[in-house]
């Protein structure tokens, strides 16, 4: 058996492609049958020596490959026992199954990348058993651990976003370790497991008749229309001549096949004044992610000489991060990338010049509240002063209230005020101000979160590239 620190748990990550994850499957149990009972049928069955080289490919955390299932029944009831609660839900344990490109990697290769899951997921929180099955073309890992906490006091608790979570970490020490990735689409993007032929329309299976028709040299339209109605069309002549099929509903005019299907085209072909060139459907071409691509490629070359050196100076965890960051922001060139940097940098910058703005505007208005509240209140004692003269012993009695009063004018006259706004209009901006600034922020933060992410990501694939350039050209001037 392989040595590692002894744990367990149980998701499932699909795909024979790649190292990826779907969702978390919860292990429930059976309905007559005791909790150890389950729990030793699943552990039993992942531990399979003619799966998995006679147990070399099993490893845990926390527990014993040979007594996984009691070890687990203990940790339950040591649950019981720290918080007087009993196992309420049917929820056992979880599992993860992991399946890797054939060929990419070794069985202990795939049994060290599912334990490193399993502890990055779990954190050292739950014991778990990983076993390696090498009895498919795929090797693929099944990751199973106990639904109680090691220590006794909590549940793992399945949350929303937990197949997400799953199926990131798992893509990221993918990644980490130079394996495929897939690309995980929405819903509806997704393809079904079976692929059947695409159906045939009614005007294409009329285009290739037509074509077949032609293709004979028919003596002139007519006779092209009766072979037409041999092969169970009918015919409606007319203005403009239409054809309806066996089960069609609608007669199809011959204009509206496109291009070399009009019926002045077919009577040109028939007249030998032009060639009939048939219809070719094209099927569409998908984009893939050029930039993905092409780092993703580099980075399976990590197993040369030559990537020792460039690992020593670049983060690979840091661009695996990057990598899956491209990957679901859908970003498919380096230019693309550069310009949602800059977009998205500029619209930070906007945001953050207009918080400012606003900042600035509050602190005008505290002061000017100020100095409105001081010059009103001092008003009467310098009018005094000014009565007395500007007497100097006055001065010095009222020194204080004269300094405020004269600072407050001094700022009534820099700012060109030539009427004094009322400090009942000043608080209602300074509220208004003040809420359009705290409904900003969110999106403030959230334009800088993703303003740093895009910039980041555009650093590490420059400096990538920036190093994979200067190692060509050192290779090339040797």
């Amino acid at each position: 058996m392989i040595s590692m620190p002894p744990m367990c748990g149980i998701f499932f990550l699909k795909g024979v492609m790649t190292l990826a994850a779907t969702r978390l499957i919860p292990m429930r149990k059976n309905k007559g049958k005791s909790i150890g009972a389950c729990l030793h049928n699943h552990t039993s069955y992942i531990q399979n020596p003619d799966k998995t080289e006679q147990g070399e490919l099993v490893s845990s955390y926390q527990c014993s490959p040979l007594t996984v299932d009691e070890e687990f029944l203990l940790t339950k009831r040591l649950y019981e026992q720290t918080t007087g609660r009993s196992q309420k839900s049917d929820v056992i344990a979880y599992q993860v199954r992991q399946s890797f490109k054939p060929g990419e990697v070794t069985p202990e290769e795939a049994n060290r990348i599912g334990y490193e899951f399993a502890e990055r997921f779990l954190k050292g929180k739950h014991a778990f058993i990983v076993a390696t099955h090498t009895d498919r073309a795929h090797i693929h890992n099944h990751i199973i651990y106990n639904s109680t906490a090691l220590d006794g006091t909590r549940k793992f608790k399945n949350f929303w976003l937990s197949t997400f979570a799953v199926q990131r970490l798992s893509d990221l020490i993918c990644l980490e370790h130079q394996l495929s990735t897939i690309e995980y689409k929405p819903y509806r993007e997704r393809q079904n497991r079976i692929v059947y032929p695409p159906k045939e329309s009614n005007r294409d299976r009329l285009c290739g008749i037509i074509d077949t028709i032609l293709a004979e040299k028919p003596k002139d339209f007519e006779v092209f229309l009766q072979e037409l109605e041999q092969n169970g069309y009918e015919v409606k002549r007319g203005k403009y001549t239409a054809v309806k099929g066996k089960g069609q509903k609608r007669f199809i005019r011959f204009r509206t096949l496109g291009t070399g299907y009009g019926e002045d085209e077919i009577k040109a072909v028939l007249e030998g004044k032009a060639k009939h060139q048939p219809y070719q459907k094209e099927p569409p071409k998908e984009q893939p992610f050029q930039l993905l691509v092409v780092i993703q490629g580099k980075m399976a070359e990590g197993k040369s000489v030559g990537y020792k050196r460039w690992a020593t100076k670049f983060n690979l965890k840091e661009m695996s991060k990057t990598l899956l960051f491209l990957q679901e922001q859908k970003i498919s060139s380096a230019d693309e990338l550069r310009e949602r940097a800059a977009a998205a940098t500029e619209r930070y910058h906007a945001m953050g010049d207009s918080i400012k703005a606003a900042e600035t505007r509050l602190t005008e208005i505290a002061v000017l509240k100020t100095h409105i509240i001081n010059y009103a209140k001092t008003r009467p004692v310098y009018d005094a002063y000014r009565k007395s003269g500007y007497s100097k012993k006055f001065l010095e009695a009222h020194r204080e209230e004269i300094t405020l009063h004269k600072a407050a004018k001094a700022a009534f006259d820099e700012a060109g005020l030539q009427k004094l706004p009322k400090v009942k209009e000043l608080d209602a901006e300074f509220a208004e101000l003040l809420t359009q600034k705290k409904a900003a922020y969110p999106d403030y933060r959230k334009a800088r979160n993703e303003m740093q992410e895009l910039v980041r990501a555009q650093k590490n694939v420059e400096r990538f590239f920036a190093e994979e350039k200067d190692t060509t050209e050192k290779t090339q001037t040797r």
